[in-house]
């Protein structure tokens, strides 16, 4: 981790919404989830999340040697969102405990607010992680 990696780093990401990021694309193995309007589900919308946290970092890190990976979220998913609408998340790193980064969000649909709250990742040497995936595969 750079020195430079301090509260106050933000981050603003656009992704349009695609019919694959809906209800009925997360598990289409369930009958029940296909049956579900399409709408962005929350499981992309997290994983959204997390990927402007991982932009917003990124500089700040010796990539890819080093990388982050969520260790908690805490979000609400307040309004739903069709396909085709550009949705903004914007992020902002508002705690460094060691490797412990703490990030407030938010992403908006261009109608509404449709997520806000917190989000934490841990630095993570990639060399050393997947040695210990590893060993948990065995």
């Amino acid at each position: 981790m750079k020195d430079s990696l301090k509260p106050g780093i933000k981050y603003e990401h656009k992704f349009v919404i695609p019919a694959s990021k809906t209800v009925p694309a997360l598990y289409p193995e369930s009958a029940e989830f296909v049956a579900m309007p399409e709408v962005f589900a929350t499981g992309y919308l997290v994983g959204l999340l997390e990927w402007a946290c991982i932009m917003a970092i990124k500089p700040y890190l010796d990539w890819p040697q080093e990388q982050s990976v969520g260790t908690h979220i805490n979000v609400s998913h307040e309004a739903a969102t069709p396909p085709g609408l550009e949705v903004t998340t914007q992020v902002e790193l508002v705690a460094v405990e060691g490797r412990r980064l703490t990030f407030t969000v938010e992403a908006h649909d261009g109608k509404d607010l449709i997520s806000k709250g917190t989000h934490e990742r841990f630095v993570i040497i990639k060399e050393k992680f997947d040695a210990k995936l590893a060993n948990k595969k065995i």
